[in-house]
């Protein structure tokens, strides 16, 4: 798998099947601090023309997931229990990138602001994700 970060890693079986390559979403930079991840417009488009705000919703919910994992700890995982996107403007074409940062990081639960932007860097989205944060189920 072309986006296969260290420290997160996908079981073997499900690694073909990630919604991730589907949209065309492509990792660029990943640390506990920041994550970041471009992703096409063509190809994610709603009936009108615009990019999908699903679409949105799925690059947030990635970049989110992906920071929580990366401050979750050694042998804990993260698992989504909220998204809340707002769309502030619609994208055409081009790519639009989405930049998630952690605005809480607890034992409990991970809160990440995710901020997606078009190419010439207007918001077009604001998406919050909170993950649950679990132990890792024991090897078996």
């Amino acid at each position: 798998m072309s986006n296969l970060i260290a420290d997160y890693t996908i079981d073997p079986a499900f690694v073909d099947q990630q919604l991730n390559d589907k949209l065309g979403l492509v990792i660029t930079e990943a640390a506990p601090e920041r994550v970041v991840a471009t992703m096409p417009v063509k190809g994610n488009l709603q009936p009108y023309g615009l990019l999908h705000g699903g679409a949105n919703a799925a690059l947030a919910e990635t970049l989110g997931s992906i920071s929580a994992a990366l401050n979750a700890g050694e042998g804990r995982l993260a698992l989504g229990l909220e998204l809340s996107c707002t769309h502030h403007r619609g994208v055409r074409s081009g790519l639009v990138t989405g930049v998630a940062t952690p605005v809480h990081v607890g034992r409990g639960t991970i809160t990440s602001e995710i901020i997606i932007t078009d190419e010439s860097g207007k918001r077009s989205c604001t998406a919050r994700l909170t993950c649950v944060v679990r132990d890792a189920p024991s090897g078996g």
